[in-house]
């Protein structure tokens, strides 16, 4: 192990090398069973005697934080229980924003009856396939010393501009697309060139946490702007907004899509504001019924929209590839941006997603999770509507990989206990609450079920009905 010791001019040498490496030991950088650099070595690279560091491994040993083993060298010994904490100063603070931002937990163990939102069935990835891919670009040397380009490979952004042409409606050529890590990569980087501290954003209520956290970072003052049964109310937007993001096609978490003369509406009110229109073309693979809806961007005449796509959803979240399409006055500041803010996703990643796109093993790959994620939906539609319906107002939808239900009744108390007992029945979901900033927040459950295999959904809906019964006759005496 290379250890790092900083020698100072004057003052004992030994005692700096034993201070050093018992702070190290104290930190808990060096831990119990680390083998040390022999003496001869280390006095070496310190350009000191051997004695002198000798001296200082005698003292860590009297103190019982060092073993010699005959044969084999130098080990840490000191009990890690035993070990104290450096204190923390406090002289080194996040801004202010942040203290409202909790960190995000370790990723937990799944329930059992696993309905979370924004999981796909793994089960249904082509991992051979994938594997393969892979290995060809690997072989293919794309791991050499240079980087590639910031914006994302070039053939990738081609294939990209090419599939969502094809699949959205979008128009867009290779010189337009922006490859970023994930779709929060893609907003990340809009945020970071369109807002100025103290500007207003507007996004949907309720909507996606991420986005609005993300926003206020940057120092935006963000108005969550309400949705109805037809989307967004663009008549409610505040007249000084200078980005309003929206998920026009599967409103995030309610599910319906926005009507067309609200698309209309909104894109007219950012030309007459001078503002930019973020659309996230969320969970659009998966429509199941009435007739496809034109993106934003598809209709956009002036230059107003920013398309952020992701291929989490549709392939793996772990793979980390989403993208976004620039219109012509933000492509190049787009580029430098993402050159800044850190360059690019791995490239034998995007390579294979190429590969994937051009040979018509995404659209295969979207068509079978297509079905799969139909069945369930109208499964747990069904089951709502026939076993929940006293206590739960399913929102109508047809795109998407999970249902929202209003609480008919209860408000969050009534959601907070549903969850509680949800989890102690190993059954999980998401509460419809926590995507409210206002303070009238909406009430509710939302199910997905990407990571929910077809055998369990009917036991998982069977343990959820007892936990809402239950729960709701507790309120109601």
């Amino acid at each position: 192990m290379e250890l790092h010791v900083h020698l100072k001019r004057g003052g004992a040498l030994a005692r700096q090398v034993y201070q050093q490496i018992r702070t190290a030991i104290f930190d808990g950088r060096l831990r119990r069973g680390d083998r040390l650099p022999p003496t001869r070595e280390l006095a070496g690279r310190l350009d000191v005697s051997r004695n002198t560091v000798g001296l200082a491994y005698e003292w860590l040993v009297s103190e019982g934080l060092l073993a010699g083993r005959r044969g084999a060298g130098t080990f840490v010994e000191g009990d890690p229980v035993a070990r104290t904490l450096r204190p923390v100063s406090a002289a080194v603070r996040p801004r202010a924003v942040w203290s409202g931002v909790a960190a995000p937990p370790p990723w937990p163990r799944p329930p059992r009856y696993d309905f979370g939102v924004g999981v796909p069935d793994a089960s249904l990835f082509p991992f051979d396939t994938w594997r393969r891919l892979i290995a060809r670009q690997i072989r293919g040397s794309l791991l050499g010393a240079g980087y590639g380009d910031a914006a994302g490979q070039p053939r990738l952004r081609a294939a990209i501009a090419r599939h969502v042409g094809v699949s959205r409606g979008v128009a867009a050529d290779a010189e337009d697309v922006v490859v970023t890590s994930g779709a929060q990569g893609a907003f990340d980087l809009v945020a970071r060139l369109l807002i100025e501290p103290g500007a207003r954003v507007a996004v949907e209520e309720p909507g996606y946490p991420a986005v609005r956290q993300l926003f206020e970072s940057c120092g935006a003052v963000v108005a969550a702007v309400p949705v109805d049964e037809a989307g967004l109310q663009v008549e409610v937007l505040p007249h000084d907004a200078r980005l309003v993001y929206v998920t026009p096609s599967h409103q995030f978490p309610l599910g319906m899509p926005m009507a067309h003369t609200r698309r209309v509406a909104l894109l007219e009110w950012a030309q007459r504001r001078n503002a930019v229109v973020l659309e996230d073309d969320y969970d659009s693979e998966f429509r199941f019924g009435g007739r496809p809806l034109e993106t934003l961007q598809a209709i956009d005449r002036h230059g107003r929209v920013v398309y952020v796509g992701s291929f989490s959803k549709a392939l793996l979240p772990g793979l980390r590839l989403g993208f976004l399409v620039a219109p012509p006055s933000l492509r190049d500041a787009l580029r430098a941006a993402s050159h800044v803010a850190g360059w690019h996703a791995p490239l034998p990643a995007q390579a294979a997603l190429a590969s994937f796109i051009e040979d018509g093993l995404l659209a295969r790959h979207l068509r079978k999770a297509r079905r799969a994620y139909a069945a369930r939906h109208v499964r747990i539609l069904r089951t709502l509507e026939r076993e929940f319906s006293r206590w739960l107002a399913p929102v109508p939808s047809v795109t998407g990989m999970h249902l929202a239900a209003r609480l008919r009744f209860g408000g969050v108390r009534l959601e907070t206990e549903v969850a509680e007992r949800a989890r102690a029945a190993q059954v999980g979901f998401d509460r419809l609450s926590p995507y409210c900033a206002a303070t009238g927040r909406q009430a509710g459950i939302v199910l997905g079920y990407g990571g929910i295999s077809d055998a369990s959904i009917a036991e998982g809906l069977r343990r959820l009905r007892e936990c809402v019964a239950s729960a709701a006759r507790q309120r109601s005496e």
